[in-house]
């Protein structure tokens, strides 16, 4: 695994760089990102282009025998831009246009923006396309941060009506699959239609999901015609986004067809502290991160591309979360030994020097304004040269797969029916209880093959699917969880209530579901749920019920939002069943096999003893004791 740091030269003195970049080389850091906020330096007024300054940073990057990760500065069109075309920029859900003054203030419908976006492509693949060490290419950066997906301007009206249109082809045929019968929300043509904000109250849930998949692929499409001028202008080159966390505004894995790599930021500690976990696990937690926050978008992003990276890595405290504080020392190393177990190809830490200007300058880089080193700085050190003793390692199959839907998780959203119902939670609790088994989990979408796979989580599908499914297909242990199957092809009640077509595998009808207030259960054949709970009714007597689960044959249905017991006790059962052999591992430690290797670690605020599972193994780092925020890998 390659290691590598996020560099801004236009930020600092020239004569830095070398010194910089000499550093960069002792400390083992082989890959250097570059230029992806530079636009307003690359052509500072439209037309003139100065690229002396960045010529030379690539030189003297190359000099030291850096690779360099060269980027579209598309997140931060600059001025002259937006105020020659001052309709480019996105429209909040409020009808407020994003003004220009941070980043990210453009509209993905934007005709205008698009050529442009095209434009200044072409200009720096042109430049550096073919120049030996430029060896990858990131897009844009983090789609969608800030809430910009979804966008209510003119543009993306106009877009979304070319969208209907080409979906559904006759008005008539949108109005049946809306339902629009209802309230007298009937359309006469595509361009009556307007995007589903500002209504007097809740929209029609048809028409925002439709909105949803229209911004989605609005995304996708702006990523594949930067893509498409990479691999033109500099081919040979992989080319890579880096997607963010708990992120679900678009289809990762409709973006990730056109990348070779799926990059993602790692920010373990604003995540934790951004995120639903309760105040007790954000206090345990909150200078290591819960245990599978780090693993679980590993694991997601590893589905979404032929390889994975992390292009940003938390080196220290960051500025956007509502508190702030430190990783303990050793998590740096910990974090990036865990992305080498879960097979990154590359973890690249945000950023070299921390900033001392504008909206960054209390975010943590690997050194400090002053250029003294940041805490962080000797972990790298350390981890770099650990890294080079481990060598190279292949990953190998998981014996358990998740899968993970965004079209189900813009569903549950649009209509949740009870607050606290979260369709990323729920999948967040199904993988966390497959890594308290000691299971290695790979998370696809819900269009993967499963084959070879020999247990399957499904947190929810609530769209019947049409035609033939994977998941239908499945013949081994598989978990079906809530609302799966609830709705039909567009946006309404499945035929002949849920769960729907998958009747096929598990014969039970859902009669009635409710959603529960905090502090409220209900019991079901002897399991307590919480948040969730369905009248469930048995259409066959192969039909058994297991507590809060209706089991037929190897296909299980939760009826209910399950506890961490719940989860635990089905999966391990579903595990015996499929032969899969499952570890006792303590509370705060997650193992994760990687070719060859075992990987632990402890993110408990207290030691733990893993001497059961390493058993007579060899070691080859750390000790069978862990104490917090250590590390062990063992040959097995």
């Amino acid at each position: 695994m390659n290691l590598g740091v996020c560099y801004y030269p236009e930020h600092w003195p020239e004569a830095m760089w070398a010194n910089d970049a000499r550093r960069m080389r002792e400390l083992g850091l082989s890959h250097v990102r570059i230029a992806e906020f530079a636009w307003s330096r690359i052509e500072p007024e439209e037309g003139r282009f100065d690229w002396d300054w960045l010529d030379r940073a690539v030189e003297v990057l190359a000099a030291e025998g850096l690779k360099i990760i060269m980027c579209t500065p598309t997140a931060t069109p600059p001025k002259w831009l937006v105020d020659r075309m001052p309709d480019m920029v996105a429209v909040d859900r409020h009808g407020r246009p994003r003004k220009f003054g941070s980043r990210r203030h453009y509209c993905f419908s934007h005709k205008g923006y698009r050529a442009e976006s095209q434009r200044i492509t072409r200009a720096v693949a042109g430049r550096y396309g073919k120049h030996p060490a430029v060896v990858a290419w990131q897009t844009d950066n983090e789609y969608g941060c800030h809430d910009t997906v979804l966008s209510y301007s003119d543009a993306a009206a106009d877009g979304f009506r070319a969208w209907l249109a080409g979906r559904y082809e006759d008005v008539d045929a949108l109005n049946r699959a809306w339902g629009n019968v209802f309230w007298s929300m009937e359309y006469r043509s595509f361009g009556e239609i307007d995007p589903p904000n500002l209504t007097v109250t809740e929209a029609n849930p048809a028409h925002v999901l439709d909105y949803r998949h229209f911004g989605s692929d609005q995304v996708a499409a702006f990523d594949r015609e930067q893509t498409d001028i990479l691999r033109a202008l500099s081919p040979g080159r992989e080319i890579m986004h880096n997607f963010m966390g708990f992120f679900t505004e678009f289809d990762h894995h409709e973006v990730g067809r056109a990348l070779d790599v799926a990059g993602w930021d790692s920010y373990p500690l604003g995540f934790l502290e951004q995120f639903w976990f309760d105040e007790d696990t954000k206090s345990r937690f909150a200078q290591t991160g819960e245990p599978d926050i780090a693993a679980f978008h590993h694991d997601l992003y590893r589905g979404c591309a032929p390889k994975w990276a992390v292009l940003e890595q938390q080196p220290g405290p960051v500025n956007w979360a509502r508190y702030n504080p430190a990783p303990l020392p050793g998590m740096v190393r910990k974090w990036t030994l865990e992305a080498w177990a879960h097979g990154a190809d590359l973890v690249s830490y945000f950023r070299w020097r921390q900033a001392p200007f504008a909206q960054e300058q209390m975010h943590a880089g690997l050194r400090r304004p002053d250029d003294s080193e940041a805490d962080a700085y000797a972990e790298v050190q350390q981890v770099a040269a650990e890294l080079d003793a481990l060598g190279e390692a292949e990953a190998v199959e998981a014996p358990a797969a998740l899968v993970f839907s965004y079209q189900a998780a813009w569903m549950l959203d649009i209509q949740r029916q009870g607050t606290s119902f979260s369709y990323l939670e729920l999948a967040y609790a199904m993988y966390g209880a497959l890594r308290r088994l000691g299971l290695n989990v790979d998370i696809v979408s819900e269009h993967a093959p499963l084959d070879g796979y020999r247990m399957v989580a499904v947190p929810s599908l609530p769209r019947d699917p049409v035609g033939e499914h994977p998941v239908l297909a499945f013949d081994g242990p598989l978990l079906l969880g809530p609302r799966t199957g609830s709705k039909g092809p567009v946006f309404s009640v499945a035929d002949g209530l849920p769960p729907g077509r998958f009747r096929e595998r598990i014969p039970i009808r859902v009669n009635k579901v409710e959603s529960l207030r905090p502090g409220t259960t209900r019991t079901l054949d002897g399991d307590v749920v919480v948040r969730w709970a369905e009248d469930v009714e048995a259409l066959d007597e192969r039909v058994l019920q297991e507590g809060a689960v209706w089991r037929a044959g190897a296909v299980r249905y939760l009826a209910g939002w399950p506890t961490d017991a719940i989860l635990d006790r089905v999966f391990a059962a579903m595990a015996a069943e499929a032969g899969v052999e499952t570890l006792a591992v303590p509370e705060g430690v997650r193992v994760r096999r990687h070719g060859g290797y075992v990987f632990a670690s402890n993110v408990a605020p207290e030691e733990r003893d893993v001497s059961a599972l390493v058993g007579d193994a060899e070691l080859v780092i750390g000790g069978a004791v862990l104490g917090p925020v250590d590390v062990a890998v063992w040959r097995g």
